[in-house]
């Protein structure tokens, strides 16, 4: 049998396999996204029960086979419990390990988005903290990690840094106010949403969750957000669906 190696990492979904195995997707920093079958996971008194539910973050210790892994071993260090008794923390959380999903790849380099989705959902947990507000900061900054987020610092017709004036979906960024006829979808922006965009853009994940901002920029943050995922992000999430359903009046 291969030597076992050990990484850190999160459980992003976990799918029952005959009567008592799981296979886990796996978020991880040395191996990228990976999935894992996990014998016997489901027993009661498994040594695996824990450690292969969604949330759960810690080191794994697996075995490399041809086409997955075999895991052997959990030690997690956060298990994400109190958002199993807060429905609709859960909700969000779980839209943001299907969206990790959706972006994570093998064998590449997922730490920067290993960190954004742990401290997104430190930050789920802070009473204080505006949820649909934290939905679009992690969404911002997903798409960042990716290479798939609008420019917001020059205008997208011209080139020019000031005056900006509008998001256009389709030029996939600003438009200054010069530029702003030759677009056809472009949404009108309060100066301080480009000032919020432009700091999610360029902060490090540990400071993405140290401030609020009005509901007018909170509005205008997430119908930028709206526009530029359905343009650029080719899936709909079922977690999605269901948040919207939960929570109501959510933007």
């Amino acid at each position: 049998m291969n030597q076992a190696i050990r990484v850190t990492g999160m459980v992003l979904s976990a799918i029952p396999m005959g009567e008592q195995d799981k296979r886990i997707v796996l978020l991880t920093k040395e191996r990228g996204k990976i999935s894992a079958f996990a014998r016997g996971a489901r027993r009661q008194n498994s040594p695996l029960l824990a450690g292969t539910n969604p949330f759960a973050f810690g080191e794994f210790m697996l075995y490399e086979g041809r086409t997955s892994y075999t895991l052997v071993q959990t030690e997690i260090s956060n298990y994400f419990r109190e958002l199993a008794q807060d429905v609709e923390g859960a909700c969000y959380g779980f839209y943001f390990l299907e969206l990790a999903d959706y972006y994570g790849k093998e064998n590449t380099d997922e730490l920067p988005m290993l960190k954004l989705l742990y401290q997104t959902l430190r930050a789920l947990m802070k009473p204080s903290l505006s949820r649909p507000l934290i939905r679009r900061v992690y969404e911002l900054k997903a798409m960042v990690i990716n290479g798939e987020y609008p420019e917001m610092f020059s205008c997208t017709c011209c080139g020019k840094k000031e005056g900006l004036k509008l998001f256009s979906a389709m030029k996939g960024g600003a438009v200054c106010d010069q530029c702003q006829k030759r677009v056809t979808d472009g949404i009108e922006l309060n100066e301080s949403t480009f000032y919020t965009m432009q700091y999610i853009i360029c902060a490090p994940v540990e400071k993405l969750y140290t401030f609020q901002v009005s509901q007018q920029v909170q509005k205008e943050l997430s119908m930028v957000m709206n526009r530029h995922m359905d343009r650029y992000v080719d899936k709909k999430f079922k977690t999605l669906d269901i948040l919207h359903m939960m929570v109501e009046n959510i933007s």
